[in-house]
C-alpha cells in the first residue's frame, strides 16, 4: 500500500469577511518534495500556505499531513510567517530555550545558533537584533523542531546576500534529511533552481502545476515587488 501524501488537500477555501482568498484548492504533495508556491501580490500565497500547516483552519474542504487531518500533525509541522513571535527583551538563546521547552521540540540550542550564524549574538536581547538577525532567529527556531514539513513564507525577506545564501543552504540541509518543503516566494527564478515542483496561483486559484524546470518564461523574468521577497 502507497504511503499518503505529505501534504495533500481537498477542495481546500479560505474567506475573510465574506471574501474568498483562496477557494476550490485541490494538490498532493508527495514526502521529500520541495514544492514553491508563487504568485502576484493578493493571490492567496500566504493564505494557503498558512492553512497547508494548520496556522489557520480552512473554511471549506480538508487538509491532511502524512494521512491525517493537519490539526492533529502540528507537532510534524514548521512554519516560518511574516510575523517572528520574538521576546524582544530576551536574549535570542533564551528565545529559543523557551521555545524548546513549551514546545518540546528535539533541536539543539547551540546547533541552531551556529547553523544560522548567530552564536556570537545570542546571548544579546533580540530589542537589539537588526531585521535581518530577527529573521535568522525565527529560522532557528524552526529548525529547533526538526519538523517534517516545513513552510516557509517569504524566506529572504530582510536578508543580506549572506542571509540569502544561508537560507539556500538551509534548504539544502532540509532536502538532505527528507523533509517536505513548500517554499512560498516571489523570488521565483532563483527559488526554482532549488525545488522539485511549483504552484502558481491567481486569484486565489491554482492555475499552473509543473515541475520547476517547466515554471512559465513570463514568471522567470517578473521582478519580484520592491526588489525583494
Amino acid at each position: 500500500m502507497d504511503a499518503p501524501a505529505a501534504i495533500a488537500a481537498r477542495d481546500v477555501g479560505r474567506r475573510f469577511a465574506g471574501r474568498w482568498a483562496v477557494r476550490g484548492i485541490t494538490l498532493e504533495i508527495p514526502a521529500a518534495q520541495m514544492v514553491m508556491l508563487h504568485g502576484p501580490n493578493g493571490s492567496g500565497k500566504t493564505t494557503l500556505l498558512r492553512v497547508l500547516s494548520s496556522a489557520i483552519s480552512p473554511s471549506q474542504g480538508e487538509v491532511r499531513v502524512h494521512g491525517v487531518p493537519a490539526i492533529e500533525a502540528r507537532r510534524r509541522i514548521a512554519l516560518l510567517s511574516h510575523a517572528d513571535g520574538h521576546y524582544d527583551e530576551l536574549s535570542g538563546r533564551d528565545n529559543l530555550v523557551l521555545a524548546k521547552e513549551l514546545g518540546k521540540m528535539p533541536g539543539s540550542v547551540d546547533g541552531v545558533l551556529d547553523a544560522v550564524a548567530l552564536a556570537s549574538r545570542a546571548d544579546d536581547p533580540v530589542r537589539a537584533y537588526s531585521a535581518g538577525m530577527r529573521k535568522r532567529l525565527a529560522f532557528a527556531r524552526l529548525l529547533l523542531k526538526e519538523a517534517d514539513v516545513v513552510c516557509l513564507d517569504e524566506p529572504y525577506a530582510a536578508l543580506d546576500p549572506a542571509g540569502h545564501a544561508l537560507v539556500d543552504d538551509i534548504l539544502r540541509q532540509l532536502r538532505a534529511r527528507g523533509a517536505t518543503v513548500l517554499v512560498c516566494t516571489h523570488q521565483v527564478r532563483h527559488v526554482a533552481g532549488l525545488v522539485d515542483h511549483a504552484i502558481r496561483l491567481e486569484n486565489g486559484h491554482v492555475v499552473e502545476q509543473v515541475p520547476a524546470a517547466q515554471v512559465s518564461p513570463a514568471a522567470l523574468a517578473a521582478p519580484p515587488p520592491g526588489g525583494d521577497a
